[in-house]
């Protein structure tokens, strides 16, 4: 790090997730995370008072970063809620086959660190998820476009039914050619079941 430089809370996430993926997190630790940015470790501390906290904030961060991507869908009012459903489910599918894909080493490190976080960080990541789907819903309800009951109870259920193209533990079958032709047919049938 430059003598100029401050030191935040985001440029220690950002080198944290470069010492991850250099080491793993096994091996990865405060000490090296402060030497990638040229600072003691009692800064990293400063900042994250213990190692678990600064594995915590990299991994919601890392999770944030679908939610957040995807909350551009949620709120394109402008498009029917049909066409923004599917937009959103296969954002969801090219965001995780993406993070698999792209890097596969940070990829395993952050399966690692959201077992480690407890099912908390994944609860919470789940939940946003699916409050997102359900204004998706809510706003097809709302048109006439969508019959379900409860949005959020619909949402739910569109979520676990599609679970194989977003859930972490099927990242091995979302580069076969195949997987996109199933992505949509269980696409088309989430549609069909929801169409008013």
């Amino acid at each position: 790090m430059a003598p100029s430089e401050t030191l935040t809370a985001e440029r220690i996430l950002e080198a944290t997730e470069e010492v991850l993926r250099r080491h793993g997190p096994a091996k990865a630790t405060v000490v090296d995370v402060a030497r990638a940015l040229g600072v003691s470790h009692g800064s990293v501390y400063r900042h994250f008072r213990t190692k678990a906290a600064l594995r915590e904030a990299v991994t919601k961060r890392w999770l944030d970063r679908t939610s957040d991507a995807l909350s551009g869908i949620v709120a394109a009012e402008d498009r029917d809620p049909e066409t923004r459903l599917r937009d959103w489910l296969a954002g969801l599918f090219a965001a995780k086959r993406s993070k698999a894909g792209d890097d596969p080493e940070l990829f395993a490190t952050y399966k690692v660190l959201v077992r480690e976080q407890g099912t908390e960080l994944g609860r919470q990541h789940i939940a946003d998820l699916v409050d997102q789907l359900a204004a998706i819903i809510g706003a097809g309800v709302d048109a006439g476009v969508f019959t379900a009951p409860d949005p959020r109870v619909a949402a739910r259920a569109v979520f676990h039914a599609t679970a194989r193209f977003h859930d972490p533990c099927h990242s091995p079958e979302w580069e076969r050619p195949e997987t996109y032709a199933e992505f949509e047919e269980v696409l088309d049938l989430v549609l069909r079941g929801l169409r008013a």
